[in-house]
């Protein structure tokens, strides 16, 4: 069992930034994939971006490339999300994810993880 605590959102302004926080804990070295996914309301949970533990390989959605940029602290077990230039159509519940398993490639689905987080809510104000 893995647990996920998601922490930093908030609300901000168009432009703007935030940095999003994920601690795992429990039986973290079965943990070789975090990620971030979010949801909005009415809308399907949507890849953000993920991390590979170990090597630190990373993968984006588009529309996300080139303004958030994920990390990882492993001392602390923990993954961030920084957010820049945020725009309205950002506003979602966020969702940190953890996969238990090996992999081929970084996971993008929702399929691929085992454990979430509560998420952490994030509005963007045009």
């Amino acid at each position: 069992q893995v647990q996920l605590v998601e922490s930093g959102g908030g609300v901000v302004q168009a432009g703007g930034s935030l940095r999003l926080s994920c601690a795992a804990s429990g039986r973290t070295f079965e943990t070789y994939v975090m990620g971030w996914f979010r949801q909005a309301p009415g809308k399907e949970r949507e890849f953000v971006a993920a991390i590979s533990w170990k090597g630190g390989r990373t993968s984006y959605a588009d529309s996300m490339k080139g303004r958030f940029t994920i990390s990882k602290n492993n001392a602390e077990n923990t993954v961030y999300l920084q957010m820049n230039s945020l725009k309205p159509e950002d506003t979602a519940n966020y969702y940190c994810g953890a996969r238990s398993k090996g992999f081929l490639r970084i996971p993008t689905t929702q399929g691929e993880y085992d454990y979430w987080g509560q998420g952490t809510q994030v509005t963007v104000s045009s």
